[in-house]
C-alpha cells in the first residue's frame, strides 16, 4: 500500500469499512493502513478529485477501495452512501469518521458562519453518520466505530473555540453511544491527536512550529501514520473490550 509501511497489522479481510474525510491528510492514511490489512473501504468526501486519487492509489497497491462523494451535513446524503456500501460489498463493520474542518479565529472576532461550518462538519457529521451506519454495524458480528476527536477537545486552545467545542462534543458523543450500542457488540472509542505533520501544521510559521515542539515531552510531532495505527488497534480484535475510550496521540502532551 502507499504511505508508510505498517508497524502493525491485523488480518480484515473479512471487514467493511467506511471512512470520511478520506481524500487526503489523516483520512487517506486512515483508509490506506485499514485496506493494506485486507479491509474493503468506502472512502468518502466532498472533494470528488482528489477522493478518486486516494481510491486509486489503494487500488494501484492491491486493495479494494470506492470513491463516495458525500457532505457530510447532508442526512439524506448520509443515508444515500451507507445504503450504496451495503447494496456494493453486503454489510458494514468499520466506521471512522474522520471528516473535519478548522476556521480559527479569537472568540471575539468568531463569526456565526465560522462557528457553524465547523459544528456542523466535525459534530453535526459525526453524528449523523454514527446514527445511520448503527443500523447496520448491528448485522456485524464485531462493529466498531472510531471517532477522530483532538486533544483540543480535552484542554481547550486558544483561537479554536468552535473546533475545541466540536471536538468535546465528538468525545461526548464517542461516550454515550459507547453506552447505548454496548450491548449490540458495537464497540465507540476515539482516537485524540495532538500536533501532527498534515499540511494544516506545515501551513504554520516555523517559530510557531519551534514552539509546538517545545510542549510536546516527545520533542516533534505526530505522523499521520502515529492516528493511523491507533485506529488500527482500536478496530482489531485485540482492542474487543475497549469501548467509550479515548486515546490520545500526542506525543505526551496532555499527560
Amino acid at each position: 500500500m502507499p504511505g508508510v509501511e505498517a508497524r502493525i497489522t491485523t488480518n480484515l479481510s473479512d471487514q467493511v469499512a467506511l471512512v470520511t474525510g478520506a481524500a487526503r491528510g489523516l483520512g487517506r492514511t486512515i483508509a490506506e493502513n485499514l485496506a493494506r490489512c485486507g479491509a474493503k473501504v468506502a472512502c468518502v468526501d466532498v472533494n470528488a478529485e482528489l477522493l478518486a486519487q486516494a481510491v486509486s492509489a489503494i487500488g494501484s497497491a492491491g486493495g479494494t477501495a470506492m470513491a463516495l462523494t458525500c457532505d457530510v451535513t447532508n442526512s439524506e446524503r448520509v443515508g444515500a452512501v451507507i445504503d450504496e456500501v451495503v447494496q456494493a460489498w453486503g454489510r458494514l463493520d468499520i466506521l471512522v469518521n474522520n471528516a473535519g474542518i478548522t476556521k480559527d479565529t479569537l472568540v471575539m472576532r468568531m463569526k456565526d458562519d465560522q462557528w457553524d461550518a465547523v459544528i456542523n462538519i466535525n459534530l453535526r457529521g459525526t453524528f449523523l453518520f454514527t446514527r445511520t451506519a448503527a443500523r447496520v454495524l448491528m448485522r456485524s458480528p464485531r462493529g466498531r466505530i472510531v471517532n477522530i476527536a483532538s486533544v483540543s477537545g480535552l484542554m481547550g486552545n486558544p483561537g479554536q473555540a468552535n473546533y475545541s467545542a466540536s471536538k468535546a462534543g465528538v468525545i461526548g458523543l464517542t461516550r454515550t453511544v459507547a453506552k447505548e450500542l454496548a450491548g449490540r457488540n458495537i464497540t465507540v472509542n476515539a482516537v485524540a491527536p495532538g500536533f501532527i505533520a498534515t499540511e494544516m501544521t506545515a501551513a504554520l510559521r516555523p517559530e510557531i512550529i519551534t514552539e509546538v515542539r517545545k510542549q510536546i515531552p516527545l520533542g516533534r510531532l505526530g505522523e499521520p501514520q502515529d492516528v493511523a495505527d491507533a485506529v488500527l488497534f482500536l478496530v482489531s480484535p485485540a482492542a474487543d473490550y475497549i469501548t467509550g475510550h479515548v486515546l490520545t496521540v500526542d506525543g505526551g502532551l496532555t499527560g
